[in-house]
C-alpha cells in the first residue's frame, strides 16, 4: 500500500489524520463516518421554526466579533437573498471579515424565525455542489470536517488501484455484498442513504469476518486435547455440597453438574464460568477440584493476585475441611525454604491442591498428576499464560472464571466454542449494595454518615484513581486523601494506603491488618477490585467516579456485599459532562451484574467494544455486538468453514493475511 504522502497529503494533513491513529491509507479509508448529513433546499415559503434551511445570497455588511465570556464569540451580519434580508448568527467562527461585502456565499442554519438564522456553517462554495449526503467523521479539537474530507478524496483516488478484495467472492455472492472499492466508495462517497446502507453492511461483515477468523486461530484453538475421562465418586461431591453451612443456589448446582459431566468426557473440559460479584464462584472451584482429586489428579487454581491466592487457598480449606485433601499456597513471595518444600511436594504428588499466581508457570514448578487448571478472573490472564499451566499434565481439564458477566452472544462470540456456564442468582441473605451519586467531588455531605458507620463498627473504602498528585491528570489521589482523612477522623478511625507502587510484603501488610480490623479506613487505587474478602468492610466511597468504567465500579462496590449486612458506596463526582452523569445513574438504579456489562458496553459504542486493540484481534470499527448478532452468527459459520477449507485459493489468501497482520497473537 501507498503512502499517506504518496498519496499527495501534505506534512499538515498526515499530521492530523496521525491523531485520528491513521499513518496508512488503509488506516485512512477505515476512518468510516459515524453519520450522515442529508443537505436540500427548502423553499423560503415553506420555513419553520427550528428547521434547518439552507440557501445562497450575497454579504450585506461586514460585522466584527463580539467576544464573550469564556473565550467565545459571537457575529451578527446580514446576507441578502432573493426573497429578503436575513440576519445571522454564528458563535465562536469569528472569520467573517475573510469573505467582502458584496461577494457571493452559502449559510447553513437553523431558522429562529423573524427572518434571523444561527448559522451551523457558512462558506463561499455554490449551494448546488453541497447538496446531497455528507458523511460526518470523527475528529478532534482544531479539526475540520471539510479537511478531512479532502485527505479521504485524495486517498481514495490515489489508493483505488491498490485495494484488495477482502471477502471472497462466494461468500459476496450469498449474501449479496459489495466489492471492496465499491464499498468504500459508497461509505465515504454515497449517492443516497441506501447506498451509505449497503455499505456498512458489506463492511460490517468483513470485520466480523476478520475478527473470527483471528479468533479461531487464536492460540486458545491450541489448548484442546483428547485423553482419558475422569472417574470420580458423583455422591462424595453431593456428600460435600450437603455438608456446607449454606445452601448451594440452583444455578451453582447446575454450573456444578455442568462441569462434572464435562470432567468425565474424553475430550478434554474447556468452560467459562461467569457470575455477578458474590455469587459463590469460590464453591464451584472448591467442588470442581474434588472431583479431580477424587479421581486421583491434581488441581491447580490461578488467581491474578497474591492477596486473592491466600484468600482462595483458605476458602478451599474451609469449604473441603472434612475431605482429607492437602491444599497448599505458592506465591513469588514466600520463604525460599517453604517454596522449596511445596514444590518437592507437589512433584512427589503430596500435595491434592494447589493455589498460586503467576508463580505456577514458571519451568520449576513440576505435577505429578495435573487434571484440573482453574483461571479466576481470567481475563487477567494472557493466553500463553493459561496454556504453559495448563501443558504441566496430560488430558487437562480447563476452567475460567469471571466476575464480569457478559451477555451470552458476546459470550459465545469472544470465546468461540467453549462452554459458557452462568450464575445469576446471589446466595440467600446477600443483599445488593446501595448506591448513591453525590455531583461534588468532596467528601464533607457523607462525613456524618461515615462517623456513625465507623460507630457502629464498620470499615471503609475509600478508592481513588490515582496514587499522587499529577499535573497531567486532575484527580483525587490516593496519598492526599488518605492524608486528609486521617486528620478528619483523628481519633475515631486509622486510615491506610494501598497502591499498586507498593512491594507485594507491603501490600499483604495493609491488606492483614485491614483484614484484622487495625486498619478502619483504606484509600485505595482500584488494586481492591478483585477478589479482596473483608466482610467488615461494608462502606465505600469513590472520587471522581466518572472516570471508571461502569463494570469496574460494580465490581469495586462488589467489596461491600461480602456478608449479609447492607453495603453502600457512594459515588463522588464533580463532571458536568451529560453522558457520564447517565452512565453513573445505571449503578444507582440497577444492581445487576449482567444489565450494567450490557450498558456499560453499549454507551461506549461499537468503535472498540472488545478493548481488541488491547488484545491484538481486529478492530471492529462498523460491528455492534448487539445490534448485529445475524451477522456475528453467519460471519462464525464461515470463518469456521473457510478454515477447514484452505485448498480454496481465495480463502487461503484471506487467512494468510490475517495471519501475518496478526502474526504475534496467533503465533
Amino acid at each position: 500500500m501507498l503512502t499517506l504522502k504518496q498519496c499527495g497529503c501534505t506534512t499538515r494533513q498526515i499530521e492530523m489524520m496521525q491523531r485520528l491513529n491513521c499513518e496508512t491509507p488503509e488506516e485512512v479509508l477505515s476512518l468510516y463516518p459515524f453519520r450522515y448529513e442529508s443537505l436540500e433546499v427548502i423553499p423560503y415559503s415553506q420555513w419553520k421554526l427550528h428547521d434547518k434551511v439552507c440557501f445562497e445570497g450575497v454579504l450585506v455588511n461586514l460585522a466584527r466579533p463580539v467576544r464573550l465570556k469564556g473565550g467565545r464569540t459571537m457575529t451578527r451580519f446580514l446576507v441578502e437573498t432573493e426573497d429578503d434580508v436575513f440576519e445571522i448568527t454564528i458563535f465562536n467562527r469569528p472569520w467573517i471579515s475573510n469573505i467582502k461585502v458584496g461577494q457571493r456565499m452559502t449559510v447553513i442554519g437553523r431558522y429562529d424565525g423573524a427572518n434571523k438564522i444561527t448559522a451551523i456553517q457558512y462558506n463561499t462554495k455554490p449551494l448546488a455542489e453541497q447538496l446531497g449526503i455528507t458523511p460526518v467523521y470523527p475528529m478532534k479539537e482544531g479539526m475540520r470536517q471539510s479537511s478531512i474530507h479532502n485527505v479521504m478524496k485524495k486517498v481514495f483516488v490515489a489508493a483505488l488501484n491498490e485495494i484488495n478484495e477482502e471477502i471472497p467472492s462466494d461468500l459476496r455472492e450469498r449474501y449479496r455484498l459489495m466489492d471492496q472499492k465499491t464499498a468504500l466508495r459508497c461509505i465515504h462517497f454515497p449517492r443516497s442513504m441506501q447506498e451509505a446502507a449497503l455499505a456498512v453492511r458489506t463492511l460490517k461483515y468483513e470485520e466480523f469476518l476478520h475478527f473470527h477468523l483471528a479468533l479461531l486461530m487464536n492460540a486458545d484453538q491450541g489448548i484442546v486435547n483428547s485423553g482419558a475421562g475422569k472417574q470420580f465418586d458423583e455422591q462424595r461431591i453431593e456428600r460435600c455440597m450437603n455438608s456446607l453451612p449454606f445452601q448451594c443456589t440452583p444455578d451453582q448446582i447446575t454450573t456444578i453438574h455442568d462441569i462434572l459431566s464435562d470432567l468425565k468426557k474424553d475430550r478434554n473440559m474447556v468452560r467459562l464460568v461467569q457470575g455477578d460479584v458474590g455469587c459463590g464462584k469460590t464453591v464451584v472451584a472448591a467442588m470442581s477440584m474434588l472431583a479431580s482429586v477424587d479421581a486421583k489428579k491434581q488441581a491447580a487454581l490461578m488467581a491474578p493476585t497474591e492477596i486473592l491466592a491466600k484468600q482462595h487457598c483458605e476458602s478451599l480449606k474451609s469449604i473441603l475441611k472434612d475431605e482429607h485433601v492437602v491444599i497448599e499456597c505458592l506465591v513469588s513471595a514466600m520463604p525460599e525454604k517453604q517454596k522449596k518444600n511445596i514444590l518437592e511436594r507437589l512433584k512427589s504428588g503430596e500435595i491434592d491442591m494447589i493455589v498460586g499466581t503467576h508463580a505456577l508457570i514458571q519451568s520449576t514448578v513440576e505435577f505429578k498428576d495435573l487434571g484440573l487448571v482453574i483461571a479466576d478472573e481470567q481475563h487477567r490472564f494472557g493466553v500463553n499464560q493459561r496454556k504453559a499451566l495448563k501443558e504441566k499434565g496430560s488430558k487437562v481439564d480447563f476452567l475460567l472464571m469471571s466476575a464480569t458477566p457478559i451477555p451470552r452472544t458476546l459470550a459465545n462470540t469472544l470465546y468461540g466454542d467453549m462452554a459458557v456456564s452462568t450464575i445469576h442468582t446471589l446466595p440467600a441473605g446477600r443483599k445488593p449494595v446501595k448506591t448513591q451519586l453525590i455531583q461534588k467531588n468532596s467528601i464533607a455531605p457523607i462525613l456524618p454518615d461515615l462517623m456513625e458507620a465507623l460507630s457502629d463498627g464498620a470499615q471503609i473504602y475509600v478508592i481513588c484513581a490515582a496514587i499522587e498528585e499529577n499535573e497531567a491528570y486532575d484527580a483525587k489521589n490516593v496519598l492526599d486523601i488518605a492524608d486528609a482523612l486521617s486528620k478528619a477522623f483523628f481519633g475515631y478511625a486509622r486510615v491506610g494506603v494501598l497502591h499498586g507502587r507498593m512491594s507485594s510484603e507491603e501490600k499483604e501488610g495493609v491488606m492483614h491488618q485491614f483484614q484484622n480490623n487495625d486498619i478502619q479506613i483504606l484509600v485505595s487505587t482500584t488494586v481492591v477490585e478483585v477478589g479482596v474478602n473483608v466482610v467488615n468492610a461494608t462502606q465505600m466511597v469513590i472520587y471522581d467516579a466518572h472516570r471508571f468504567g461502569l463494570s469496574q465500579l460494580h465490581q469495586l462496590r462488589g467489596r461491600v456485599q461480602r456478608g449479609s449486612v447492607q453495603g453502600k458506596c457512594t459515588l463522588l463526582t464533580d463532571t458536568k459532562d451529560p453522558d457520564s452523569l447517565k452512565r453513573l445513574k445505571v449503578l444507582v438504579e440497577c444492581s445487576d451484574g449482567f444489565e450494567i456489562s450490557r450498558q456499560d458496553l453499549m454507551l461506549r459504542g461499537p468503535g472498540d467494544l472488545l478493548g481488541t486493540r488491547q488484545s491484538g484481534l481486529p478492530v471492529l470499527h462498523l460491528g455492534n455486538l448487539f445490534e448485529d448478532e445475524k451477522i456475528i452468527v453467519c460471519a462464525k459459520e464461515d470463518a469456521q468453514r473457510m478454515l477447514k477449507q484452505q485448498e480454496n485459493e481465495e480463502y487461503r489468501s484471506l487467512i494468510d493475511k490475517i495471519q501475518k497482520t496478526y502474526h504475534r497473537e496467533l503465533s
